[in-house]
């Protein structure tokens, strides 16, 4: 029933008046009332809504392949799922994501406007849910408590693979400079003190590398994620879904998504109440946020000053850094990835928090290890791009000052003391501190080694070892970055409301 403005949907608690023109319906509406919480919806995470609408394509599909569902309605579903895999009806995920009831709230959101949207397909109106119901065609063969947690794994496995680009482009990045900078010596720092001598190149490849360890790490945890619970229903018993459903689901599921390596789990029970994976992809980002944190301290230590701090490298200048002070510039972009690395960091917490909490058949706590683990690929991604594309790629190196200070450095006696003894190296080195003379100019003044030795002993490469020349990483080129950032982007949509959009 509908008026001009409203129609008029009824579930088991009553009848509540829906906009005649909204795609969700009653449940939605419950949900929207009971969960004003975080003010943001969980089409802010449009991976998920992709997920979850390949969940209902793929059921829709094995449910008309074992019978469950005729074709007509089985192939309008399919077709309206296809539209939100398009990006279409985003606008229409509306329910927040801190919401009770394990993920219920968003499975009906999804359910409606998939059915809705089919209904509109079959030149019906919206709401007519005795030809397609959200219920009993949309969900068919299905709960809450398996389509969810599968759309959760599904849309964490899209968006960290947009993560994993970003991570790549970065290391790319960092590595160009570890080849810009590989000939320019610099003192290295043990805890915070002078050390040995090493290049500039040397530092960043080290950050090169540490990236793509983490790479490798988040790949790894991959294959956890992508084993579900998909066809367990309600608490893993399978209770109505057909005999063939489990396996024609995965099929098809295969198939849309294109993740071959997803899997069903061998004990269903098991599966429906366990939350191991989501701890286990927390757990890996929360390393690859701390040790990118880590390198933006050492950004930000190594570009201190101008005049007063290390001063060995440069950051592009961003923005003003003072209100009062004219002049100052401020390594903001390192400052916000390390804000990111702590909101990841805190929210390892949560998951870890949230999957404890599981009881008995089922996690109630999943919309919020959803949540966050969206937020920490979404804005790490973020993150990185603005790392790499307003910090990294602008660096440049003082060479004649970082060179300088190598020469009038103490930590160069460590590579004479094989050549002079263990002695002689530390009485030069404590008298070069307190006169402000060169070890070298001492080495050759006391007789201990002809200068063209010690020469010989204080080149870059024997001061710093060899430079890993055999490298395949930073050889991106620019086209290729670019059409990286594009599939990137195309797959990150700006959020609703930004001024940027």
């Amino acid at each position: 029933m509908t008026t001009e403005k409203f129609r008029i949907e009824r579930d088991s608690i009553g009848e509540m008046q829906i906009p005649a023109d909204a795609y969700w319906g009653v449940n939605t509406a419950r949900a929207v009332e009971n969960f004003d919480i975080a003010r943001r919806q969980i089409s802010v995470y449009p991976d998920f809504i992709v997920g979850f609408a390949q969940v209902k394509q793929a059921a829709a599909r094995a449910n008309k392949e074992i019978g469950v569902l005729d074709a007509e309605r089985a192939d309008l579903i399919d077709r309206a799922c296809q539209d939100i895999i398009n990006g279409e009806l985003h606008d229409q995920f509306v329910v927040g994501v801190i919401q009770g009831g394990a993920g219920t709230s968003s499975n009906m959101n999804v359910n409606e406007v998939v059915a809705n949207r089919a209904l509109e397909l079959a030149g019906r109106e919206l709401g007519d849910y005795e030809y397609i119901s959200p219920n009993d065609h949309v969900n068919a063969s299905q709960s809450t408590n398996d389509a969810y947690p599968t759309a959760v794994k599904l849309g964490l496995v899209h968006s960290t693979q947009n993560l994993l680009a970003e991570y790549e482009l970065l290391q790319d990045s960092i590595m160009k400079k570890a080849f810009e900078f590989k000939d320019i010596l610099k003192v290295g720092r043990t805890q915070l003190q002078d050390a040995v001598p090493m290049t500039i190149g040397q530092e960043f490849h080290g950050w090169a590398t540490t990236i793509g360890e983490d790479i490798d790490r988040i790949r790894d945890v991959l294959p956890m994620v992508l084993e579900i619970n998909l066809g367990a229903t309600a608490i893993g018993t399978r209770i109505n879904a057909p005999e063939a459903y489990p396996e024609a689901v995965l099929r098809h599921l295969r198939e849309i998504t294109g993740y071959e390596h997803l899997s069903t789990a061998s004990d269903l029970i098991e599966a429906t109440s366990d939350t191991g994976s989501f701890m286990s992809l927390s757990h890996v980002t929360k390393r690859g946020a701390m040790k990118l944190s880590k390198v933006c301290n050492d950004l930000r230590l190594l570009s201190s000053g101008p005049q007063a701090g290390i001063g060995e490298i440069n950051l592009p200048a961003r923005q003003a850094g003072s209100s009062i002070m004219p002049g100052k510039v401020n390594p903001v972009i390192p400052e916000a990835v390390n804000q990111v690395a702590f909101v990841v960091a805190g929210s390892d917490v949560t998951v870890s928090f949230a999957s404890e909490a599981g009881q008995m058949q089922l996690n109630a706590f999943e919309p919020v290890m959803m949540h966050v683990l969206m937020q920490n690929s979404t804005w790490l991604r973020r993150a990185m791009r603005t790392l790499r594309v307003n910090c990294i790629d602008g660096i440049t190196a003082n060479k004649e000052f970082s060179e300088a200070q190598v020469a009038a450095s103490v930590g160069v006696s460590t590579a004479l003391n094989p050549h002079i003894g263990y002695a002689a190296a530390s009485r030069i080195a404590k008298t070069a501190l307190k006169t402000g003379q060169k070890v070298a100019d001492m080495v050759v003044a006391e007789g201990l080694l002809e200068a063209d030795r010690v020469k010989e002993l204080l080149q870059p490469e024997a001061l710093a070892g060899k430079f890993p020349e055999s490298s395949e990483i930073g050889n991106l080129t620019a086209e290729e970055i670019a059409e990286l950032e594009r599939k990137i982007d195309s797959l990150d949509p700006k959020e609703l409301g930004s001024p940027i959009a």
